[in-house]
């Protein structure tokens, strides 16, 4: 088991106003350059998701690691497993989960599936996967943690902020979460302001044909 050294975490007070705002919006500040592939969905209850990642790489259906990682937690943290996509055995489900509750770990992303989604739901995490599955996984490893993954087709890397919602997950890398954080506001408002204009418009036509 492959373990790396300890990393940096962006501060909740830093990436708070991120989770105030849509995670297309937070796309749209990266230039739509790491936002996950539509493969990886929302499967809980549960649609925000703000915090550092905790990077797992495994071999295909197995969540040794993942536990072993969950050992490196710390509240605030998600839990990123490269699964390679892998969709015949769930990596996460109830008791992980459970783990993840205790650690103060707020949801997961997983390139691969999971199991157990409505008991993982009424544990009020945010899970997203590629898939949902009852098969269990084998826990024989090997793995890596802390170590940059691919997951929905971007690269992540300990440490960096995921964002998610409804619509999906962006990563942002943590040398720029604060250009993020203060690159978000304006493209809100400006879509705020077309959106107004919008509204606007429709309601004249309304009128008129009246």
């Amino acid at each position: 088991m492959s373990i790396a050294p300890s990393w940096d975490r962006v501060v909740a007070e830093v990436t708070h106003r991120l989770g105030e705002v849509p995670a297309a919006n937070v796309g749209d500040a990266l230039q739509r350059m790491t936002v996950m592939d539509g493969g990886i969905r929302l499967v809980t209850e549960r649609a925000t998701l703000v915090g550092n990642a905790l990077t797992v790489d495994v071999r295909s259906g197995d969540n040794l690691a993942i536990h072993r990682a969950l050992d490196e937690a710390r509240p605030g943290d998600v839990l990123v497993v490269n699964g390679h996509g892998d969709l015949t055995r769930a990596l996460v489900g109830d008791l992980i989960g459970e783990i993840m509750v205790n650690a103060g770990v707020n949801g997961a992303v997983v390139d691969g599936a999971v199991r157990d989604v409505r008991a993982l739901s009424a544990m009020g995490l945010t899970v997203y996967a590629r898939a949902v599955t009852p098969a269990g996984p084998f826990k024989d490893g090997p793995g890596a943690i802390g170590v940059p993954v691919a997951v929905g087709g971007v690269v992540v890397a300990a440490g960096d902020v995921l964002v998610g919602d409804a619509d999906g997950v962006v990563v942002i890398p943590r040398h720029r979460v604060r250009e993020v954080v203060d690159a978000v506001s304006g493209i809100v408002e400006k879509e705020e302001a077309l959106r107004r204009r919008i509204l606007a418009a429709r309601a004249g036509q309304s009128a008129v044909t009246r």
